[in-house]
């Protein structure tokens, strides 16, 4: 009889059926004579009667019992345990603001000592080029982003380089660099370990000013401000350090020679800067490029040219060997240390093409894997900082 019917029973006055029922029942006949309670073999069966303990094959024939180890602990998993892997990445390219960037700019023309915004109209303020044209500040100098790019395949834990490109005139990071010039891609496909930061300058315009490269120490805090984001970009914040001490590899295409120059000059890098590759850029500045590779022996240097840059590279190289610098004119061999090449490019060769298609179909990716063969050059800087430290 279920215990809960006899309670809900107690409370009532036994019935004739009940009282006849347990006449039968014998005076022994009670709840525990009914329901006896367990005893303790009954709860807890010998090894002969339930929940065996299996023994190892050397005790059991020894005659021993071994008791057996306690399962390791683990939570809500029953899955075994495996090392953290990185999950699988892509190419990484990003749009990122810099106050360290070229523009906005507020300083002087270190070629006039006067305001570089010399132009004013109402409220507006612009600058009036070399070529005469009036560019303005809200149009042209006013956007302070840099095109960043971390291939999928690049590993900080290994030497790698930061290429920062400056591109020429008539630009924009998206249109040209990107899409048209290719040079995200170019790294990619080098399958060097680099990295790429390529800030805007003076943005769709015939102008090759500097703005904040002009400065001393502007391409330090450059690159400082971008470790950040690059280890952002990377996916791991951790990395920020070991990118604010990678060496740099700068890349001037056109109208980017003015910020090459002046970065090579005062930007404060010193001997991290590895390498210098041009491509049909030496409009001018001529003594920085000359001062850099003097004094930078542990550095390459490569100006790829066509007929409109033509004059200058021929005196950039007498300059060099009147120094007794030893000038190479082809690219077959990998750069090493002190490497100066210019290469000169037949007629055919279109400077608005010259950064997918100058000597070869892609000159950024050759240049840099011919660098790569030579490990030296992308090793962290530990020697003393060259006179481009001031």
């Amino acid at each position: 009889m279920p215990l809960s019917f006899v309670l809900v029973q107690c409370g009532k006055a036994p019935s004739a059926g009940m009282l006849a029922a347990n006449a039968h029942a014998t005076s022994g006949d009670t709840f525990e004579d009914r329901f006896p309670a367990p005893t303790f073999k009954e709860r807890f069966p010998t090894t002969s009667e339930g929940l065996v303990l299996r023994q190892p094959p050397a005790a059991a024939a020894a005659g021993r019992t071994v008791q057996p180890a306690p399962a390791p602990y683990r939570v809500a998993s029953l899955a075994p345990t495996v090392p953290y892997q990185r999950p699988p990445r892509e190419d990484q390219t990003m749009l990122v603001g810099l106050k360290s960037s070229a523009f906005p700019y507020l300083g002087t023309n270190p070629r006039t000592d006067e305001p570089f915004l010399n132009i004013s109209k109402g409220d507006r303020r612009g600058h009036r080029s070399y070529g005469g044209r009036v560019y303005w500040q809200d149009e042209t100098y006013n956007d302070n982003r840099v095109l960043m790019h971390v291939p999928e395949n690049f590993d900080v834990r290994k030497p790698g380089v930061i290429v920062v490109f400056f591109h020429g005139n008539g630009a924009t990071l998206e249109r040209d660099v990107r899409d048209r010039q290719l040079v995200p891609q170019q790294i990619s496909e080098s399958g060097v370990n680099a990295v790429l930061l390529a800030p805007q300058l003076a943005v769709d315009a015939a102008d090759s000013s500097a703005g904040k490269f002009w400065q001393p120490g502007g391409l330090k805090r450059f690159v400082n401000e971008s470790a950040d984001h690059l280890a952002r970009l990377y996916g791991d914040p951790r990395a920020a350090r070991a990118f604010a001490n990678m060496p740099v590899i700068i890349v001037g295409y056109s109208g980017g020679f003015m910020p090459a120059a002046w970065s090579l000059e005062v930007g404060g890098l010193g001997n991290r800067v590895r390498g210098v590759f041009l491509l049909d850029a030496v409009y001018g500045e001529l003594d920085k490029f000359a001062s850099w590779i003097v004094s930078n022996r542990s550095g390459f240097f490569v100006s790829a040219y066509t007929r409109s840059t033509r004059r200058h590279e021929h005196e950039l190289m007498a300059i060099l060997k009147e120094k007794g610098i030893a000038i190479s004119d082809d690219m077959d061999g990998p750069l090493r240390p002190g490497s100066v090449v210019f290469l000169e490019t037949p007629e055919g060769v279109t400077h608005r093409d010259y950064v997918t298609r100058a000597w070869t179909e892609n000159p950024v990716k050759d240049v840099l894997v011919k660098m790569a063969a030579t490990p030296a050059l992308t090793r962290v800087a530990t020697s003393s900082p060259s006179h481009a430290d001031r």
